[in-house]
């Protein structure tokens, strides 16, 4: 009987450790979307009302590829932006250069990014953060009859 006690005692131990939770080993650590980012391509969607839609996949030319999304600590940021100039080689010249200040909710992985200097907010979702990638898209509402989305993919730049 003192051997089939201990043999319950035993299984009871077992079951318990292999089936409960360690909350250290299901925790992945948090990345942070603060950063200098280097876009690659973007995907543009566009649905109507009636659900057709179409998207659209962008790859970036080298010169595009200079540009960079900086996003701060204290939730401000600049976004540079290259384009391909003319000439014989061609040269890569620099269009833009905006700061904004944003809002990231990481639960909901929700962003509103405001430029200064005009009334222009851009909201959209992190679709994808990680050590070394990142996917946002940004949702143009302004026309009720059609959902746009652009979705920008960007690998991080170490600093």
């Amino acid at each position: 009987m003192k051997k089939l006690a201990l043999l319950f005692a035993g299984i009871t131990l077992f079951a318990t450790t292999a089936t409960s939770c360690n909350d250290d080993e299901n925790t992945t650590p948090e990345v942070p979307l603060v950063g200098t980012w280097q876009p690659l391509a973007e995907v543009r969607t566009e649905v109507d009302v009636n659900g057709d839609g179409v998207s659209d996949q962008i790859t970036y030319t080298t010169c595009q590829q200079q540009a960079r999304w900086i996003f701060k600590e204290n939730s401000s940021g600049s976004r540079t932006v290259y384009t391909e100039g003319t000439g014989t080689p061609a040269t890569c010249t620099q269009t833009s250069n905006r700061t904004f200040s944003y809002v990231y909710d990481k639960g909901l992985k929700t962003i509103e990014m405001k430029y200064q200097g005009t009334v222009v907010s851009e909201k959209g979702k992190i679709t994808r953060l990680e050590a070394d990638a990142l996917n946002l898209m940004i949702e143009d509402t302004t026309d009720p009859t059609v959902y746009k989305t652009v979705t920008y993919s960007f690998k991080r730049i170490p600093q």
